[in-house]
């Protein structure tokens, strides 16, 4: 198990059975953000791949190559 494993096997217990939007879920980091700026491109992150579907993330690092090579 990872260490941050525990915070998310702790999330699951206590909210486990709960149903939240992806509004109340955005809130909630951007409050965490507004406390904690060092986790600013984390978060970032993690809402970006949140966002996204698999296919499209597949499709962005297509892109990504592609830029590389022609850079």
């Amino acid at each position: 198990m990872y260490f941050t494993d525990r915070g998310l096997e702790e999330l699951e217990e206590q909210r486990g059975d709960e149903r939240v939007n992806l509004t109340w879920l955005a809130d909630r980091m951007r409050a965490f953000v507004d406390t904690n700026p060092e986790f600013e491109d984390a978060v970032d992150r993690l809402a970006t791949f949140l966002a996204r579907d698999e296919g499209d993330e597949a499709d962005s690092e297509e892109e990504e190559v592609s830029e590389a090579v022609e850079s």
